[in-house]
């Protein structure tokens, strides 16, 4: 992508070029629009996800190297299969806007991260899990069936991650003690972007634009709620394996607000909760309990991303 996004210049996914004058400004957003609809729609379900016991675990700051990596999995073979439906439906009309394979697609970044975990022969030590079959099978028949659908996974998934943006990738590097040069962490490396922000309101624009009826935007929230209970199945999962692991608890420790200098409002669960609830006592603590545990928020943050990201990008 282009920095021309940020000086008003247009920016094409090959789809059509759009310019910074073509998004809606906010006061100008309707709640049938698609992005107001979702962000309602999927509020209750993005507060039970802050409940689970996976999330409990990850506030004390107790989580397991191990439990990274199969994250990091997981990931893998969800984003792969969301990609292999994108790339099916490019061309759907119902789609083809949010087409942004340079900017936003993450499993050739996966690949790389999981063969410096497992090394090169990393395919033959991984496999999908139960939770992320189900959650994989799930992508593989709204893209066969009913692409549009589409639509709510990779807008839960894209946006949700790229809201972490290089906050958790310092974080992580400085946690597990990664190199420099960003191997392990190229998930969250969104070299194609230079503004999250401006990416971010662009996706919206482009996604309210969707020639939709309201029928269609309903069936959107309703597979986006899936979306979210496929990844508290996957945070449940990971839950279970970590009370199998013996190995140590990773604890890197910092001071609160370490990596955002000491700005509250950069860290991206700041951000989500106050564009979910309008800022509440309960999320203050989750900040400043987080930043005290990096690993615990990179691992969390890995899956909690889309949750919190549905979010934080939406008021960007």
């Amino acid at each position: 992508m282009s920095e021309n996004m940020e000086t008003g210049a247009s920016v094409s996914n090959g789809s059509g070029a759009v310019g910074a004058g073509y998004e809606k400004e906010e006061g100008n957003l309707s709640p049938e629009d698609l992005s107001e609809m979702l962000a309602a729609g999927t509020k209750e379900v993005h507060e039970k996800a802050e409940n689970t016991q996976f999330v409990k675990d990850f506030l004390r700051g107790r989580i397991r190297k191990e439990l990274f990596k199969l994250g990091a999995v997981a990931l893998y073979h969800t984003y792969t299969a969301m990609e292999e439906e994108i790339e099916r439906n490019k061309d759907h009309p119902q789609f083809a806007p949010l087409y942004f394979p340079a900017e936003l697609h993450r499993h050739e970044a996966l690949a790389r991260d999981l063969e410096y975990f497992y090394g090169p022969d990393w395919k033959s030590k991984i496999s999908c899990s139960q939770a992320t079959q189900q959650y994989v099978d799930r992508i593989h028949q709204v893209g066969q069936e009913d692409p549009v659908l589409l639509v709510a996974h990779a807008y839960t998934r894209y946006m949700g991650d790229l809201s972490g943006g290089q906050v958790l990738r310092k974080v992580a590097q400085r946690a597990l003690k990664l190199p420099p040069t960003g191997e392990g962490l190229e998930f969250y490396q969104f070299d194609a972007i230079h503004s999250a922000k401006a990416f971010k309101q662009l996706y919206r624009s482009r996604m309210n634009e969707l020639d939709l009826d309201v029928a269609t935007k309903k069936k959107l929230v309703e597979e986006a709620v899936k979306a979210f209970h496929f990844n508290m199945e996957v945070f449940e999962e990971l839950e279970e394996i970590g009370k199998t692991i013996q190995e140590d608890v990773q604890d890197a420790g910092m001071s609160v607000h370490g990596e955002t200098g000491g700005d509250i409002s950069k860290c991206p669960y700041y951000a989500a909760k106050m564009a979910a609830s309008g800022g509440t006592a309960y999320f203050g603590q989750l900040v400043m309990a987080a930043l005290r545990h990096p690993t615990g928020q990179v691992l969390f943050a890995t899956w909690f991303a889309a949750l919190a990201g549905l979010a934080a990008w939406y008021l960007m």
